[in-house]
């Protein structure tokens, strides 16, 4: 988060546009020498709040176009407005693939600091394992991520009985049918991408609908991708409803995955933007999760189950990108997760 002397520089400098340091410090209150003023500056720039133009003492100061991406927001206070309330985006905005996610990176150097930091804790970790440890510890998460994903979903399988049904294949009692088959599907999607582990690099159309394929196996759901509109309860937020588009912003979406060079960078991407695009009729965010973690494996990163995930706050922070196209709230719980991943498996 920002504090009040850094969020009263970005205010003036949205308000005046591009400035110089001594603008800023010549304008805005604050009991601070300039020195100080220049240090806030640089440490603003390093979170990609602000840019510069020009050098020397022709630097001017301006707001980063990834600043409304990645700037902070109090998502309580958001979701305070009801939903006809809010002043959103309705509509898809490609611009914000190819143009301001191509040109900027959504992580911090410190958050790539911590993320790597807890990468090199868990490939120490998986050198100490067995063949045999190391494929227990991954039945353990995928039991997780199956569980966690279908609840975010609706499923009212519990963790117990998700772990009954995946090692034993004994349904629920209570349960229907359709539970049981998604977390099934889950369970073969993960096994596929162990089996495979590079089918994702790159990463193309055509394997996302692939991955989808599996979740979707034996469920009442179309395959393929989406033909006509899709509504999103919760918002007023309105997916494309072309499926030349469609396949467009998917395609745009690949390009963009296959050109970052973070693999932390490249699933969040994919976490986000395949929920955006709602790419098929039922399925989308279950799709994105799993292609996600398949892109964490290819790269030899932990993958996520969001088991500690509460499922609200998990359709907020996705519902804040659809509606404002922020990522800040889904960043920390991405950051989050890997670090209880690491922390809890393998």
């Amino acid at each position: 988060m920002i504090d009040s002397r850094e969020k009263q520089i970005i205010d003036f400098i949205q308000k005046a546009g591009e400035c110089s340091s001594k603008e800023i410090f010549d304008e805005i209150e604050l009991s601070v020498s300039y020195a100080t003023v220049k240090r806030l500056l640089t440490k603003l720039i390093s979170l990609n709040y602000i840019s510069t133009k020009g050098q020397g003492k022709g630097t001017k100061y301006l707001i980063s176009p990834a600043f409304k991406v990645i700037q902070p927001i109090d998502v309580d206070k958001y979701y305070e407005k009801e939903i006809d309330e809010r002043q959103i985006k309705e509509k898809f905005n490609f611009q914000i693939i190819q143009d301001v996610l191509s040109k900027h990176n959504v992580f911090t150097e410190s958050e790539l600091g911590k993320l790597d930091k807890l990468q090199k804790i868990f490939h120490h970790n998986i050198s100490q394992l067995s063949a045999a440890e190391y494929k227990r510890e991954f039945e353990r998460l995928a039991i997780d991520l199956s569980w966690k994903s279908s609840q975010i979903e609706g499923n009212t399988y519990s963790l117990l009985e998700t772990e009954r049904l995946l090692k034993e294949k004994e349904t629920a009692a209570g349960k229907t049918k359709e539970e049981a088959v998604m977390l099934l599907n889950h369970k073969d999607a993960l096994d596929f991408i162990i089996e495979t582990r590079d089918y994702l690099n790159p990463l193309s159309v055509s394997k996302i609908e692939d991955i989808h394929s599996i979740l979707v196996k034996e469920l009442d759901v179309e395959r393929n991708l989406r033909k006509r509109r899709v509504g999103i309860s919760g918002t007023n937020y309105k997916p494309l409803d072309n499926q030349f588009q469609i396949a467009e912003a998917l395609k745009d979406t690949c390009d963009l995955i296959n050109k970052k060079s973070s693999a932390f960078e490249k699933a969040l991407l994919a976490l986000v933007l395949i929920s955006y695009i709602q790419p098929f009729m039922d399925g989308n965010k279950r799709t994105a999760r799993i292609v996600s973690n398949a892109i964490l494996m290819s790269e030899k990163a932990c993958p996520l189950s969001f088991r500690t995930v509460d499922s609200i706050d998990y359709k907020k922070a996705m519902l804040l990108f659809y509606e404002q196209n922020n990522i800040s709230n889904f960043k920390a719980i991405f950051i989050n997760q890997f670090e209880f991943a690491v922390d809890t498996y393998f």
